[in-house]
């Protein structure tokens, strides 16, 4: 697997011109030619888009916190970005641990929509730069981010790091703290839990088909067509954070999580069914009154859905809203 966002940029910076004259600092293009790569790599290892717009700016806020001399001394700047915010993301992932201890029910990553459904400002009237846009791969589905949240952050960086960006172990180490021996070991465990976790690849139309007739079923409320789309060992997971309602612990078994459906489908008549692109794969966005309540992500095996997961805390619905036309 890699992920479209190699090193390129990094392996091909140009040098610094110096500012006068009306001329631009060419540095300034090359800085922040790789904000795009950086958003990409925090996203990977937090799981959040919020917090990975934070890793990044707190990088560039080092990098423009260092004298102009220390900065030229800096053959790399892309890599020195790229070291600094994998440790940034590395102390970040060491304290997450401690907050979802806290959060309230189940933790489930920040779902992405296709740039098609990509909110045109950010609050406070900042304008989204399409630059900023994660890419969307195979190393961005929602069970690859949850089987990523399994892992130590150690594992979880030197892996991403690795065999995502296709960084070699040597620099991973720098990362990482560690040596490239041992970086390697760590990216192996953490294979041998994708592999563990990650069932044979079904086709876009054919998880899309099932995704659509899950919908179809959830909305005319036919249990019995709901549980033959489940798999008799599916897990249902909803993420509220505490915000809004939202069951605390994972729905076990196809019909309970198919009756649980229903009655929702009975409480709310009111909740608008889309079907939308969820992190690069087929899934459904519930709305109420043009208001984005639940991104749904979907684990398709064969013929059945083996996970759910339904994000409704809103601050991490944010991204999500109808396309501007």
């Amino acid at each position: 697997m890699k992920a479209d966002t190699t090193k390129g940029a990094v392996d091909t910076m140009t040098t610094r011109s110096e500012p006068g004259h009306g001329r631009p600092d060419a540095s300034l293009t090359v800085i922040m030619s790789e904000r795009r790569q950086l958003i990409n790599l925090a996203y990977r290892l937090l799981g959040s888009l919020a917090d990975a717009e934070d890793v990044v700016q707190e990088t560039y806020a080092r990098w423009y916190a260092m004298s102009r001399e220390r900065q030229e001394a800096i053959a790399s700047p892309g890599a020195w970005l790229t070291k600094v915010a994998g440790r940034i993301c590395l102390d970040v992932l060491g304290s997450a641990r401690a907050r979802r201890e806290r959060y309230v029910g189940e933790w489930i990553p920040e779902p992405l929509p296709e740039s098609t459904e990509w909110i045109s400002g950010r609050p406070g009237g900042a304008t989204a730069d399409p630059a900023d846009r994660v890419t969307l791969d195979e190393s961005v589905t929602m069970a690859f981010l949850v089987v990523l949240e399994s892992m130590t952050p150690a594992e979880r960086v030197a892996f991403i790091l690795h065999d995502v960006f296709r960084y070699p172990f040597a620099e991973v180490a720098e990362i990482v703290g560690r040596t490239p021996a041992a970086c390697r070991q760590l990216a192996s465990s953490a294979r041998r839990r994708i592999r563990a976790a990650q069932a044979p690849a079904t086709p876009a139309t054919h998880q899309a088909r099932i995704v659509r007739n899950f919908k179809q079923a959830w909305e005319a409320k036919d249990i019995n067509a709901l549980i033959g789309l489940l798999a008799p060992d599916a897990t249902g997971i909803a993420d509220g954070g505490g915000l809004v309602s939202a069951l605390l612990h994972p729905i076990e078994g196809g019909e309970q999580i198919a009756r649980h459906a229903v009655d929702i489908a009975g409480r709310a008549p009111e909740l608008t069914i889309l079907e939308r692109t969820v992190n690069g794969q087929p899934g459904l966005v519930a709305q109420q009154d043009g208001v984005t309540v639940m991104v749904m992500a979907f684990d398709v095996v064969g013929d059945r859905i083996k996970h759910i997961w339904a994000v409704r805390n809103p601050d991490k619905l944010r991204l999500w809203t109808e396309p501007q036309h």
